[in-house]
C-alpha cells in the first residue's frame, strides 16, 4: 500500500505490545492472547485527517476496542496449503516462524476466531500486487 502512495500503519510493528486485551494493561507474559494494539494510538491515527486513506495492517486480540472506528475492514484469506508454505518462508523471529507456533496458527485459521466477522474477504493466495489491486478497487468503489 505504501508503494502505491497510501499511508499504511504496520500495527504489529508500530502499535503492538503485550497486554491484557480488556484493560490494556501491559503484561510480562508474551503470548498470542496478549498481542494487543495501543487503542489511544489507533484513535489518534484515525483522527488525523492529513491523509485521505490510512490502512492499518496486522492483527490484534483487542480489535473489538477500535474496529468500529474504521470505515472498512479487509480480511486477507488464504487456504491451508498457502498458509503453510508462507509460514515455512518466515524467519523464526516473526510470529509463525517457529514450528512450535504452527498448531495455534492452524487452529486459528480453521476456527477464524481472531478474524473480524464484518470484514470484506480478499483472496490473498494471489501475488501481493493482485491483492493490493483488489483492495484498491474496493476503496475506489466506495
Amino acid at each position: 500500500m505504501q508503494r502505491r502512495g497510501y499511508q499504511a500503519i504496520h500495527g504489529d510493528r508500530e502499535l503492538a505490545y503485550q497486554g491484557d486485551s480488556e484493560t490494556g494493561e501491559k503484561t510480562d507474559t508474551a503470548s498470542h492472547e496478549n498481542h494487543i494494539w495501543d487503542v489511544d494510538k489507533v484513535k489518534e491515527l484515525v483522527d488525523n485527517k492529513n491523509e485521505p486513506v490510512t490502512f492499518f495492517c496486522g492483527g490484534s486480540r483487542n480489535f473489538s476496542k477500535f474496529i468500529d472506528l474504521f470505515d472498512g475492514v479487509f480480511v486477507l484469506e488464504v487456504d491451508s496449503e498457502t498458509l503453510s508454505r508462507r509460514l515455512d518462508e518466515r524467519p523464526e523471529n516473526e510470529f509463525g516462524g517457529k514450528k512450535s507456533e504452527r498448531e495455534l496458527i492452524a487452529r486459528l485459521h480453521h476456527t477464524k476466531e481472531d478474524i473480524p466477522q464484518n470484514g470484506t474477504i480478499i483472496d490473498a493466495t494471489a501475488p501481493i500486487e493482485h491483492v493490493v489491486d483488489a483492495i484498491v478497487r474496493q476503496i475506489e468503489e466506495e
